[in-house]
């Protein structure tokens, strides 16, 4: 772990599992090479590299839980609903 990270009280495991989540939400079904290199540009240092299997699995949780959105008629229109 990184000194800074210790000092700022981060623990490695939240830390990773937390950004993939937030990347899910943003960026949903990017394929597994690009979550790989989305972890290298975004945890360069080298102690950082043993997370990127804990924030693959993350991310591919966290897409999974993903609503998805079906129409609803509104009137005459379409209005986009979550689907639990």
């Amino acid at each position: 772990m990184q000194q800074v990270c210790v000092e700022l009280g981060l623990v490695c495991e939240e830390c990773t599992s937390r950004t993939a989540r937030q990347l899910a939400q943003t960026c949903k079904g990017l394929p597994g090479r690009m979550v790989s290199q989305m972890f290298v540009q975004l945890y360069p240092e080298p102690e950082c590299s043993r997370m990127s299997i804990r924030f693959a699995a993350a991310y591919r949780g966290a897409s999974e839980v993903i609503p998805k959105r079906r129409p609803a008629r509104v009137g005459k229109g379409l209005l986009e609903v979550a689907v639990a």
